[in-house]
């Protein structure tokens, strides 16, 4: 029960990659490609958090 009061945290994160930043569809083709555009998505939203806590 503990595990899911804090599950909806991490939902709203996964929910913001993908609508916001395309995490739910591959942009380029291979396993490469995916790794890059999952990597660039996570360092957008991480980066977009680190300036909103500087604020």
């Amino acid at each position: 029960k503990a595990k899911a009061k804090e599950r909806y945290k991490i939902e709203a994160k996964n929910s913001e990659l993908k609508h916001g930043h395309g995490y739910d569809v591959a942009t380029s083709s291979g396993l490469l490609g995916m790794q890059l555009q999952g990597a660039m998505a996570i360092f957008a939203v991480n980066l977009k958090r680190i300036l909103k806590l500087t604020d």
